[in-house]
């Protein structure tokens, strides 16, 4: 875990396997042999959303906590395969998720794979895409 904070910019590690382990966390790595290419942590949160017209509403969102692919194995498809396993396991719509302190390059990604872009900034740091209230039939 200790490249992941340092690709994030973070002053210290925020995840470790014990704390995992004391959370109903999951987490998925992509590895062969003994290589980890990444890793993709998720878990349910309870959140407060405030919309644009500023009502505020509790919902508890499948949250993408951390994912991470090694720098080295990056735009390869690694990220794109962890994470389509992910919603799949998960039986979950990337649309449908809430991102923890999302990294520019996490943005583009969800945007090239999944058209997601439009949210309403939070003070919690979360980001909700717009899709996520649409009504789906």
């Amino acid at each position: 875990m200790l490249i992941i904070y340092k690709a994030q910019g973070l002053g210290a590690v925020i995840s470790s396997f014990a704390r995992v382990c004391a959370t109903n966390n999951r987490v998925y790595i992509k590895a062969e042999k003994n290589l980890v290419y990444g890793m993709l942590k998720v878990g349910e949160k309870n959140l407060f959303y405030r919309d644009s017209l500023g009502s505020i509403r509790e919902i508890s969102p499948l949250c993408v906590l951390d994912f991470y692919v090694k720098e080295e194995f990056q735009r390869m498809g690694i990220g794109k395969a962890l994470f389509e396993k992910m919603l799949e396991i998960e039986n979950a719509e990337p649309q449908k998720l809430a991102y923890d302190r999302p990294s520019p390059k996490l943005y583009g990604f969800l945007r090239k794979h999944y058209g997601l872009s439009k949210f309403v900034p939070q003070n919690n740091n979360f980001v909700i895409f717009d899709q996520y209230f649409e009504v789906t039939f």
